[in-house]
């Protein structure tokens, strides 16, 4: 593919994760599609620059990044799956009662659910996979940074190495509210960054030997 061509992709892509969150409010699944198709046109689009550029960590970085936040998710629905499942069967819920019968739920002892003794080591668990999935993706933004480093080095444009700062500082304070507006904000910038890429100038044709 062309430089012009892996441009497009790339600002296409981010551009899809970045209304991703926005459309959630509106279909859950649709959002998911959403951002599956950006991140998949993004890692497309870095494969054609890491070759168009011949810089192998372009695409090799963002490839691990996707792989350890994908990981850390996985990691993190277990948790919740196996911590919820637990802690209903220790308060003597049937699932599929649950679902048949969204009566039961005024059934339940809540005076045994305030009990921190019985649903502690269901936090516990809960807690654990938010901790791995917050380290997952603090590293994962560590490779996103190196890859977009060297794609603005590569490219000219600045604003990639911007994007992959603010990235990383917002991985870190996901504990806190701002760090998922501060990625969504570096996914604004990945955009604006993707079709900020100048094209090459065209190398002029070979003159005759006289």
């Amino acid at each position: 593919m062309t430089l012009e061509s892996n441009k497009t992709l790339g600002g296409v892509g981010a551009l899809l994760m970045v209304i991703s969150p926005l459309s959630g409010f509106v279909a859950g699944v649709f959002s998911s599609v959403l951002g599956l198709v950006g991140i998949i046109l993004v890692l497309i689009a870095m494969k054609g620059l890491a070759d168009h550029y011949s810089e192998g960590g372009i695409f090799n970085n963002t490839l691990y990044g996707v792989i350890l936040t994908i990981v850390g998710g996985v990691v993190f629905v277990a948790a919740i799956v196996v911590g919820a499942v637990g802690l209903l069967s220790e308060l003597s819920i049937d699932l599929t009662t649950l679902s048949t019968d969204p009566a039961a739920i005024s059934a339940m002892d809540w005076q045994e659910l305030a009990n921190l003794n019985v649903i502690w080591d269901y936090l516990v668990i809960i807690l654990a996979g938010l901790v791995v999935l917050f380290i997952f993706i603090v590293i994962a933004a560590i490779f996103y940074r190196k890859s977009l480093t060297s794609l603005a080095e590569k490219t000219g444009v600045g604003l990639f190495g911007t994007t992959g700062l603010i990235l990383l500082i917002g991985a870190v304070l996901t504990i806190i509210l701002i760090g998922f507006l501060l990625l969504w904000v570096a996914l604004i910038l990945l955009t604006v960054a993707f079709f900020s890429i100048k094209p090459e100038p065209a190398q002029p044709p070979p003159t005759a030997p006289s």
